[in-house]
């Protein structure tokens, strides 16, 4: 034996997900996206070590006042406006999601399994998606409902306003985050 293996690495893993996922997404679901399509060992534990190491091309999605998002990774070659994530952004993001694992697991009949219970987890998160005939269909009449049409739109000032703070930050802050301040405990 040669010690060689033929697996992608731990980041190309997290990137092939990442880059079917296409926003900023959980651990868990990277994970369980790259299980349901992908070879490979892709774990939780090992994307929270990737994300901390800048040579993963890993990084943090960013809120709207340019801190880290917990919980949520995305690709550090993403646009800021892609990694930037708010509360209408985050839900059209997951919609979007469903829309393209859906798509993409139609055309991955060899994933039968794993693609269908994955694409079941996610139907809880799509309006009528649970009892839907198509979920990618479902997922698309939600995406364009008209509240969160209009609250994508209200977001859209706060966003182009982040993202013009974040382009005179420093790469590395653009990718991780301003850092944060902890609170100072009473005055003296």
């Amino acid at each position: 034996m040669n010690g060689l293996s033929t697996l992608p690495t731990t980041s190309e893993q997290a990137r092939h997900a990442l880059l079917l996922i296409g926003a900023p997404a959980t651990p868990r679901l990277v994970a369980d996206v790259h299980g349901a399509f992908f070879d490979g060992d892709l774990s939780v534990p090992a994307l929270a070590a990737l994300r901390r190491d800048p040579s993963s091309g890993l990084c943090a999605a960013l809120d709207q006042d340019l801190f880290s998002v917990r919980g949520m990774i995305a690709l550090g070659d993403w646009s800021i406006e892609r990694r930037l994530v708010t509360p209408a952004g985050r839900r059209a993001d997951a919609l979007a999601t469903v829309i393209r694992v859906a798509g993409f697991a139609a055309v991955r009949p060899a994933a039968a399994r794993a693609a269908h219970l994955l694409l079941r987890s996610l139907a809880e998160t799509v309006p009528h998606g649970p009892e839907a005939v198509d979920l990618a269909d479902a997922a698309r009449d939600a995406l364009a409902s008209p509240s969160l049409v209009a609250a994508l739109a209200a977001e859209e000032p706060a966003r182009v306003e982040a993202v013009a703070r974040a382009l005179t930050l420093p790469r590395s802050q653009q990718l991780f985050g301003l850092p944060s301040v902890p609170h100072q405990r009473g005055s003296w």
